[in-house]
Protein backbone atom coordinates (compact mmCIF):
# COMPACT_ATOMS: atom_id res chain seq x y z
CA UNK A 1 0.00 0.00 0.00
CA UNK A 2 1.28 3.54 -0.59
CA UNK A 3 2.15 5.49 2.31
CA UNK A 4 1.22 9.05 2.55
CA UNK A 5 3.99 11.71 3.35
CA UNK A 6 3.47 13.99 5.63
CA UNK A 7 4.36 17.26 6.26
CA UNK A 8 7.26 17.63 8.00
CA UNK A 9 6.17 19.73 11.44
CA UNK A 10 7.03 20.25 14.84
CA UNK A 11 6.31 18.76 18.09
CA UNK A 12 3.78 19.77 20.13
CA UNK A 13 3.21 18.77 23.41
CA UNK A 14 -0.45 18.73 24.74
CA UNK A 15 -0.62 17.18 28.04
CA UNK A 16 0.67 13.70 28.09
CA UNK A 17 -0.01 13.69 23.75
CA UNK A 18 2.48 14.74 21.53
CA UNK A 19 1.33 16.08 18.22
CA UNK A 20 3.44 16.76 14.85
CA UNK A 21 6.58 15.04 13.43
CA UNK A 22 5.79 11.34 13.26
CA UNK A 23 3.35 11.05 16.13
CA UNK A 24 -0.02 9.80 14.48
CA UNK A 25 -2.52 12.24 13.76
CA UNK A 26 -4.43 12.71 17.28
CA UNK A 27 -8.37 12.97 17.34
CA UNK A 28 -10.19 15.92 18.77
CA UNK A 29 -13.73 16.95 19.82
CA UNK A 30 -15.61 19.70 22.23
CA UNK A 31 -17.89 19.19 24.86
CA UNK A 32 -21.25 21.00 23.90
CA UNK A 33 -22.21 21.21 27.56
CA UNK A 34 -21.78 24.35 29.97
CA UNK A 35 -18.17 24.24 31.23
CA UNK A 36 -18.69 25.63 34.75
CA UNK A 37 -21.31 22.39 34.98
CA UNK A 38 -18.36 20.28 36.32
CA UNK A 39 -20.58 16.95 36.76
CA UNK A 40 -22.78 17.21 32.90
CA UNK A 41 -19.20 18.46 31.20
CA UNK A 42 -16.85 15.59 32.77
CA UNK A 43 -19.22 13.12 32.32
CA UNK A 44 -19.14 14.12 28.58
CA UNK A 45 -15.66 14.33 28.56
CA UNK A 46 -16.14 10.76 29.45
CA UNK A 47 -17.81 9.56 26.76
CA UNK A 48 -15.59 11.23 24.26
CA UNK A 49 -13.00 9.67 25.49
CA UNK A 50 -14.42 6.20 25.72
CA UNK A 51 -15.81 6.69 21.91
CA UNK A 52 -11.83 7.39 21.15
CA UNK A 53 -11.36 11.49 21.17
CA UNK A 54 -7.59 12.16 22.35
CA UNK A 55 -7.97 15.40 22.76
CA UNK A 56 -10.71 18.03 24.35
CA UNK A 57 -11.75 21.55 23.81
CA UNK A 58 -13.89 23.26 26.38
CA UNK A 59 -16.13 26.88 25.66
CA UNK A 60 -14.43 29.38 28.14
CA UNK A 61 -16.84 32.14 28.32
CA UNK A 62 -16.60 33.22 32.41
CA UNK A 63 -14.19 33.26 35.03
CA UNK A 64 -16.21 30.21 36.10
CA UNK A 65 -15.54 28.44 33.19
CA UNK A 66 -12.09 28.88 33.40
CA UNK A 67 -12.06 28.05 37.07
CA UNK A 68 -14.00 24.76 36.30
CA UNK A 69 -10.72 23.73 34.44
CA UNK A 70 -8.73 23.08 38.07
CA UNK A 71 -11.39 20.73 38.82
CA UNK A 72 -12.63 18.92 35.69
CA UNK A 73 -8.77 18.19 35.12
CA UNK A 74 -9.02 16.15 38.51
CA UNK A 75 -11.82 14.13 36.98
CA UNK A 76 -10.54 13.16 33.09
CA UNK A 77 -7.27 11.44 31.67
CA UNK A 78 -7.21 13.15 28.00
CA UNK A 79 -5.45 16.62 27.51
CA UNK A 80 -7.77 19.61 28.17
CA UNK A 81 -7.66 22.45 25.74
CA UNK A 82 -9.22 26.13 26.65
CA UNK A 83 -11.18 27.80 23.93
CA UNK A 84 -10.70 31.62 24.46
CA UNK A 85 -12.63 34.29 22.74
CA UNK A 86 -13.35 38.31 23.30
CA UNK A 87 -11.68 38.19 26.97
CA UNK A 88 -8.01 37.74 27.18
CA UNK A 89 -7.74 37.45 30.74
CA UNK A 90 -9.81 34.35 30.65
CA UNK A 91 -7.00 33.06 28.85
CA UNK A 92 -4.43 33.59 31.73
CA UNK A 93 -7.34 32.24 34.15
CA UNK A 94 -7.63 29.08 32.51
CA UNK A 95 -3.81 28.29 32.30
CA UNK A 96 -3.57 28.81 35.98
CA UNK A 97 -6.54 26.65 36.60
CA UNK A 98 -4.23 23.75 34.67
CA UNK A 99 -5.28 24.21 31.02
CA UNK A 100 -3.30 21.64 29.00
CA UNK A 101 -3.31 24.23 25.41
CA UNK A 102 -5.44 27.69 24.61
CA UNK A 103 -6.96 28.01 21.78
CA UNK A 104 -7.05 32.14 20.85
CA UNK A 105 -9.14 33.12 17.89
CA UNK A 106 -7.01 36.04 16.24
CA UNK A 107 -10.30 37.52 15.44
CA UNK A 108 -11.37 38.88 18.33
CA UNK A 109 -8.14 39.21 20.53
CA UNK A 110 -6.02 40.84 18.72
CA UNK A 111 -3.90 43.78 20.80
CA UNK A 112 -0.26 42.70 20.75
CA UNK A 113 0.05 43.60 24.25
CA UNK A 114 -2.53 41.06 25.43
CA UNK A 115 -1.25 38.30 23.12
CA UNK A 116 2.07 38.94 24.14
CA UNK A 117 0.85 38.54 27.79
CA UNK A 118 -0.72 35.23 27.80
CA UNK A 119 2.13 33.85 25.30
CA UNK A 120 3.97 34.81 28.50
CA UNK A 121 2.15 33.06 30.78
CA UNK A 122 2.13 29.81 28.24
CA UNK A 123 5.62 29.96 27.93
CA UNK A 124 5.40 29.99 31.63
CA UNK A 125 3.58 27.18 32.21
CA UNK A 126 4.98 25.34 29.28
CA UNK A 127 1.26 24.70 27.17
CA UNK A 128 1.10 25.47 23.62
CA UNK A 129 -1.28 28.18 22.25
CA UNK A 130 -3.53 27.19 18.95
CA UNK A 131 -3.74 30.15 16.54
CA UNK A 132 -7.56 28.73 15.81
CA UNK A 133 -8.37 31.06 12.46
CA UNK A 134 -12.23 30.73 11.49
CA UNK A 135 -13.83 32.57 8.27
CA UNK A 136 -16.90 33.61 10.11
CA UNK A 137 -14.42 35.84 13.13
CA UNK A 138 -12.04 37.52 10.55
CA UNK A 139 -10.86 40.90 11.61
CA UNK A 140 -10.51 41.57 7.79
CA UNK A 141 -13.51 42.51 5.84
CA UNK A 142 -14.18 43.28 2.42
CA UNK A 143 -13.44 41.05 -0.59
CA UNK A 144 -13.93 37.97 1.67
CA UNK A 145 -15.09 36.16 -1.24
CA UNK A 146 -12.42 36.88 -3.97
CA UNK A 147 -9.84 36.33 -1.53
CA UNK A 148 -10.75 34.80 1.65
CA UNK A 149 -7.91 31.63 2.20
CA UNK A 150 -5.43 34.68 1.26
CA UNK A 151 -6.86 36.63 4.24
CA UNK A 152 -7.37 34.02 6.93
CA UNK A 153 -3.18 33.29 5.65
CA UNK A 154 -2.27 36.98 6.23
CA UNK A 155 -4.03 37.09 9.53
CA UNK A 156 -2.54 34.02 10.77
CA UNK A 157 0.96 34.90 10.17
CA UNK A 158 0.43 38.23 11.52
CA UNK A 159 -0.03 37.03 14.86
CA UNK A 160 2.39 34.61 14.38
CA UNK A 161 4.87 37.40 14.62
CA UNK A 162 3.17 38.57 17.78
CA UNK A 163 3.71 35.37 19.14
CA UNK A 164 7.71 34.53 17.88
CA UNK A 165 8.37 38.16 18.78
CA UNK A 166 7.22 37.09 22.14
CA UNK A 167 9.63 34.31 22.44
CA UNK A 168 7.01 31.94 21.97
CA UNK A 169 6.84 29.26 19.82
CA UNK A 170 4.95 26.71 21.05
CA UNK A 171 2.21 26.55 18.20
CA UNK A 172 -0.69 24.88 16.44
CA UNK A 173 -2.59 26.55 13.56
CA UNK A 174 -5.96 25.93 12.50
CA UNK A 175 -7.54 27.98 9.27
CA UNK A 176 -11.40 26.94 9.08
CA UNK A 177 -13.82 27.86 7.00
CA UNK A 178 -17.11 27.00 6.02
CA UNK A 179 -16.51 26.44 2.20
CA UNK A 180 -14.22 23.29 1.22
CA UNK A 181 -12.59 25.13 -1.12
CA UNK A 182 -11.63 28.08 0.64
CA UNK A 183 -10.03 25.67 3.55
CA UNK A 184 -8.02 23.34 1.24
CA UNK A 185 -6.61 26.71 -0.06
CA UNK A 186 -5.99 28.34 3.08
CA UNK A 187 -4.18 25.38 4.80
CA UNK A 188 -2.41 24.52 1.32
CA UNK A 189 -0.99 28.19 1.36
CA UNK A 190 0.00 28.43 5.32
CA UNK A 191 1.91 25.59 4.65
CA UNK A 192 4.63 26.48 2.58
CA UNK A 193 5.32 29.59 5.55
CA UNK A 194 6.08 27.82 8.70
CA UNK A 195 6.36 24.66 9.89
CA UNK A 196 3.83 24.45 12.95
CA UNK A 197 1.55 21.77 13.07
CA UNK A 198 -1.67 21.92 11.77
CA UNK A 199 -5.19 21.14 13.17
CA UNK A 200 -7.18 20.45 10.45
CA UNK A 201 -11.56 20.78 10.13
CA UNK A 202 -13.95 22.61 8.35
CA UNK A 203 -16.03 24.78 10.43
CA UNK A 204 -19.94 25.02 10.73
CA UNK A 205 -20.61 22.07 8.43
CA UNK A 206 -24.39 21.57 9.67
CA UNK A 207 -26.19 18.36 9.94
CA UNK A 208 -25.22 14.77 10.30
CA UNK A 209 -25.00 13.69 7.07
CA UNK A 210 -23.67 16.87 5.48
CA UNK A 211 -21.34 17.94 7.85
CA UNK A 212 -19.34 14.12 7.49
CA UNK A 213 -19.05 14.69 3.87
CA UNK A 214 -17.76 18.07 3.89
CA UNK A 215 -15.56 17.04 6.59
CA UNK A 216 -14.27 13.98 4.68
CA UNK A 217 -13.61 15.95 1.92
CA UNK A 218 -11.53 18.87 3.03
CA UNK A 219 -9.73 16.73 5.59
CA UNK A 220 -9.22 13.40 3.63
CA UNK A 221 -8.06 15.84 0.88
CA UNK A 222 -5.42 17.62 3.11
CA UNK A 223 -4.46 14.62 4.74
CA UNK A 224 -3.86 12.63 1.37
CA UNK A 225 -1.34 15.78 0.43
CA UNK A 226 0.63 15.46 3.72
CA UNK A 227 -1.22 17.82 5.51
CA UNK A 228 -2.54 17.73 8.98
CA UNK A 229 -1.57 16.48 12.63
CA UNK A 230 -4.69 16.91 14.65
CA UNK A 231 -8.43 16.61 13.01
CA UNK A 232 -11.64 17.82 14.26
CA UNK A 233 -15.03 17.05 12.38
CA UNK A 234 -17.59 19.86 13.64
CA UNK A 235 -21.20 18.36 13.42
CA UNK A 236 -24.25 20.19 14.37
CA UNK A 237 -25.12 16.48 16.62
CA UNK A 238 -23.75 14.58 19.90
CA UNK A 239 -19.85 14.77 20.33
CA UNK A 240 -19.62 11.05 19.58
CA UNK A 241 -20.96 11.07 16.46
CA UNK A 242 -17.44 13.75 15.61
CA UNK A 243 -15.61 10.92 16.97
CA UNK A 244 -17.44 8.22 14.84
CA UNK A 245 -16.45 10.16 11.45
CA UNK A 246 -13.29 11.25 12.60
CA UNK A 247 -11.42 7.62 12.77
CA UNK A 248 -13.57 6.83 9.67
CA UNK A 249 -11.72 9.63 7.83
CA UNK A 250 -8.34 8.21 9.44
CA UNK A 251 -9.02 4.54 9.18
CA UNK A 252 -9.85 5.07 5.47
CA UNK A 253 -6.74 6.72 4.63
CA UNK A 254 -4.29 3.88 6.33
CA UNK A 255 -3.40 6.73 8.78
CA UNK A 256 -4.77 4.82 11.83
CA UNK A 257 -6.45 1.53 12.74
CA UNK A 258 -9.21 1.16 14.89
CA UNK A 259 -11.32 -1.82 14.12
CA UNK A 260 -12.11 -3.90 11.23
CA UNK A 261 -12.92 -3.09 8.16
CA UNK A 262 -16.48 -4.30 6.88
CA UNK A 263 -16.62 -4.65 2.95
CA UNK A 264 -20.31 -5.06 1.77
CA UNK A 265 -22.25 -4.72 -1.25
CA UNK A 266 -24.91 -2.27 -2.19
CA UNK A 267 -27.17 -4.51 -3.15
CA UNK A 268 -29.05 -4.42 -6.62
CA UNK A 269 -31.82 -6.86 -8.27
CA UNK A 270 -29.52 -9.79 -8.12
CA UNK A 271 -28.72 -10.02 -4.26
CA UNK A 272 -30.71 -12.88 -3.19
CA UNK A 273 -30.65 -12.08 0.54
CA UNK A 274 -31.42 -9.29 2.78
CA UNK A 275 -27.82 -7.95 3.31
CA UNK A 276 -28.96 -4.54 4.61
CA UNK A 277 -29.51 -5.29 8.33
CA UNK A 278 -27.15 -8.41 8.37
CA UNK A 279 -24.43 -6.06 7.71
CA UNK A 280 -25.80 -3.01 10.29
CA UNK A 281 -25.90 -6.06 12.90
CA UNK A 282 -22.43 -7.06 11.92
CA UNK A 283 -20.87 -3.71 12.69
CA UNK A 284 -22.73 -3.26 15.81
CA UNK A 285 -21.76 -6.92 17.00
CA UNK A 286 -18.08 -5.93 16.10
CA UNK A 287 -18.25 -2.40 17.83
CA UNK A 288 -18.26 -4.55 21.00
CA UNK A 289 -14.78 -6.38 20.90
CA UNK A 290 -11.78 -5.34 21.81
CA UNK A 291 -8.93 -4.54 19.17
CA UNK A 292 -5.65 -4.35 19.38
CA UNK A 293 -4.06 -1.71 17.15
CA UNK A 294 -2.49 -3.49 13.99
CA UNK A 295 -0.26 -2.66 10.68
CA UNK A 296 -3.81 -2.57 8.75
CA UNK A 297 -7.24 -3.31 9.72
CA UNK A 298 -9.01 -6.99 9.79
CA UNK A 299 -11.23 -6.83 6.38
CA UNK A 300 -14.27 -8.70 6.73
CA UNK A 301 -16.40 -9.47 3.66
CA UNK A 302 -20.26 -9.88 3.55
CA UNK A 303 -21.37 -9.57 -0.06
CA UNK A 304 -24.67 -10.58 -1.60
CA UNK A 305 -23.85 -10.44 -5.65
CA UNK A 306 -22.73 -13.65 -7.76
CA UNK A 307 -20.76 -10.74 -9.56
CA UNK A 308 -18.46 -9.37 -7.02
CA UNK A 309 -19.07 -11.26 -3.99
CA UNK A 310 -16.74 -14.12 -4.61
CA UNK A 311 -13.80 -12.02 -5.45
CA UNK A 312 -14.36 -9.73 -2.78
CA UNK A 313 -14.72 -12.35 -0.08
CA UNK A 314 -11.84 -14.23 -1.25
CA UNK A 315 -9.71 -10.84 -1.02
CA UNK A 316 -10.85 -9.75 2.32
CA UNK A 317 -9.08 -11.79 5.62
CA UNK A 318 -12.26 -13.32 6.18
CA UNK A 319 -15.43 -13.30 4.10
CA UNK A 320 -18.55 -14.97 3.07
CA UNK A 321 -20.50 -14.49 -0.57
CA UNK A 322 -23.79 -15.20 -0.94
CA UNK A 323 -25.83 -16.32 -4.33
CA UNK A 324 -29.57 -16.61 -4.90
CA UNK A 325 -29.79 -20.02 -2.80
CA UNK A 326 -29.38 -17.84 0.66
CA UNK A 327 -26.24 -20.55 0.94
CA UNK A 328 -22.93 -18.66 0.78
CA UNK A 329 -18.96 -19.84 0.46
CA UNK A 330 -16.75 -19.26 3.64
CA UNK A 331 -12.97 -17.68 2.80
CA UNK A 332 -10.55 -17.45 5.14
CA UNK A 333 -7.22 -15.87 3.89
CA UNK A 334 -8.00 -16.62 -0.06
CA UNK A 335 -9.27 -20.09 0.60
CA UNK A 336 -12.72 -21.31 0.28
CA UNK A 337 -13.53 -23.12 3.69
CA UNK A 338 -17.63 -24.72 3.77
CA UNK A 339 -20.38 -23.17 2.92
CA UNK A 340 -22.66 -21.68 5.07
CA UNK A 341 -26.71 -20.92 6.11
CA UNK A 342 -27.41 -16.67 5.76
CA UNK A 343 -29.06 -17.02 8.96
CA UNK A 344 -25.80 -17.99 10.75
CA UNK A 345 -23.44 -16.12 8.70
CA UNK A 346 -22.65 -13.62 11.88
CA UNK A 347 -22.21 -16.20 14.06
CA UNK A 348 -19.60 -17.95 11.90
CA UNK A 349 -18.31 -14.93 10.71
CA UNK A 350 -17.45 -13.87 14.19
CA UNK A 351 -15.87 -17.13 15.65
CA UNK A 352 -13.46 -16.91 12.36
CA UNK A 353 -12.52 -13.15 13.70
CA UNK A 354 -11.87 -14.48 17.29
CA UNK A 355 -9.64 -17.22 15.90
Amino acid sequence: MTRIKRRKTRIVKIGNLAIGGSHRIAIQSMAKTRTADIEKTSAQIKELALAGCEIVRVAVKDESDARAIRHLKKRIKIPLVADIHFDWRLALLAIENGADKIRLNPGNIFKRSQVSEIARAGRMHRIPIRVGLNSGSLKTRGKRNSGLAAIMVKEARDYLKILEKSGFCNIVVSLKGSDILDTLAAYRMMARYCDYPFHLGVTATGLPQEGAVKSSIAIGALLLEGIGDTIRVSLTDQPGEEIRVARAILQSLGLRNFAPEVISCPTCGRCGVDLIPKVRELEKRLSFLSWEPAARPLRIALMGCVVNGPGEAREADIGIAFGNNKEGLLFKKGKALRKVSFADCLEVLLREVKR
